[in-house]
């Protein structure tokens, strides 16, 4: 994972396509950095200009989307350094949420692969990665695929060489220095620690995204018997992770 730096000019605009444009405020994952991109998110959505479409955060940057047809990629630029240059009002106070977390197998199917390569026996490798508290810092790949930070430097192993075979939804995972937590089956480089059974991304709710980029994650252990429960408590649209503010 790269380490943080901050851009010392100021936010970097490059271009993406005919009708986006990037905001990069730094490199790396850094909390600091990641409050800038939100903030820029917030200031655009609370007073869009004719022709924004929408904007998309990520670590570091944030993606601009607009209608080439009813706003000029100058003043669009214009637009993003008023809303830099503005006082900056209340933003979104963050949750924190207690996602429950099945490491039993067949749900942490590589917790011993993943702490033999780390040099760590499984019960060590397990607690560091439930002592941590995570940072949601994006949504991408598939629809509701949360990437996080904070995973702890023990625990940071590189990416698989090869992808593995499709992992169950609600897959929790760690490559390359960060954590995630996967929503549909699919074949992975990350490796498999667990399962929750909650529902991040449901698109029949009326808020499809349970949670949002700036929350922070902790991981509560539960057994199989206990994440079988939940999981059907669950399909019923039962929200199952707990939220209290920060």
């Amino acid at each position: 994972m790269q380490t943080a730096q901050a851009l010392s000019d100021g936010p970097l605009f490059l271009d993406s396509g005919e009708t986006a444009r990037v905001v990069e405020f730094g490199r790396g994952v850094d909390p600091a950095i990641h409050e800038q991109v939100l903030a820029l998110d917030a200031a655009l959505n609370a007073a869009p200009p004719a022709g924004f479409r929408e904007s998309v955060p990520t670590y570091r940057s944030l993606m601009v989307h607009y209608d080439p047809l009813r706003l000029s990629r100058a003043d669009l630029v214009e637009v993003i350094h008023r809303a830099l240059d503005a006082p900056k009002g209340e933003t979104r106070a963050p949750d924190r949420w207690i996602i429950p977390c099945c490491y039993d197998l067949p749900h942490g199917e590589d917790v011993a692969e993943m702490a033999a390569k780390m040099g760590l026996s499984p019960e060590a490798a397990l607690r560091h990665h439930q002592a941590a508290t995570y940072r949601i810092y994006m949504y991408g790949f598939a629809p509701g695929f949360t990437y996080l930070g904070g995973l702890h430097q023990e625990i940071a192993i590189s990416r698989r060489e090869k992808p593995r075979p499709p992992h169950g939804a609600g897959a929790v995972l760690v490559g390359g220095g960060l954590a995630a937590i996967a929503t549909f089956p699919m074949p992975t480089g990350w490796y498999v620690l667990g399962q929750t059974p909650e529902r991040l991304y449901a698109p029949e709710r009326e808020k499809a995204f349970l949670m949002e980029p700036g929350d922070e994650i902790r991981f509560e252990a539960i057994d199989a018997e206990t994440y079988a429960a939940l999981a059907a408590r669950a399909k019923t649209g039962e929200i199952i992770a707990r939220k209290t503010a920060l």
